[in-house]
């Protein structure tokens, strides 16, 4: 008799479901109650139930006056501000879009490229200083590379500065001094 079976009906009233399997990797670990169609009770833990919980809480809040945060679209897509977001070809132009008329900066990089690992940490901290821009890294390997080609990359690391989704600024090599320089004159317009 399994985990579930024995603290929740009594063996008389149990029904087999093949769809039903409770393992001991998978124990039940909260114990909300929810009557079932006879007298017994059966032990619950789901995400809908905590959905529904949070759906309460947060009426519950509206109520009182408590405002809670709305995720962004651009949160939605994938991006964080203040962070360095890693992209691929198939997440660049989503968060692109989502960022709407936020100046978006991507460092396209590689792996074995000394200058891209040498300005990788002076990158990040530009993306904890500019809290109104969005940063993008693209790796240049082989399954990326249909998106770098279309950005028209030949050298890395090479940084595209992109404004309402038209590349507008590009500075090639590790040249962090240009890369200021042109983030804050993408910025400015």
């Amino acid at each position: 008799m399994s985990l579930l079976q024995s603290s929740v009906y009594p063996p008389s009233t149990l029904r087999s479901s093949p769809s039903l399997s409770c393992t001991a990797a998978h124990p039940i670990a909260s114990s909300h109650r929810v009557p079932s169609t006879s007298n017994s009770f059966v032990a619950l833990e789901s995400s809908s139930l905590k959905t529904v919980n949070s759906i309460s809480s947060a009426k519950n809040n509206r109520r009182k006056g408590v405002v809670g945060k709305v995720r962004s679209s651009l949160e939605t897509a994938g991006a964080t501000v203040g962070q360095v977001t890693e992209v691929t070809k198939d997440t660049f132009w989503p968060i692109v879009n989502a960022a709407g008329d936020k100046t978006v900066v991507l460092d396209m990089y590689t792996q074995w490229c000394g200058p891209c690992k040498v300005i990788a940490p002076k990158f990040q901290e530009l993306s904890e200083k500019y809290l109104d821009v969005v940063f993008l890294k693209l790796d240049c390997n082989q399954e990326n590379k249909p998106l770098a080609k279309e950005l028209g990359i030949r050298v890395v690391p090479t940084f595209k500065i992109l404004k309402h989704n038209k590349i507008v600024k590009e500075v090639t090599g590790a040249k962090y001094d240009d890369l200021v320089a042109a983030i804050d004159t993408v910025r400015a317009t």
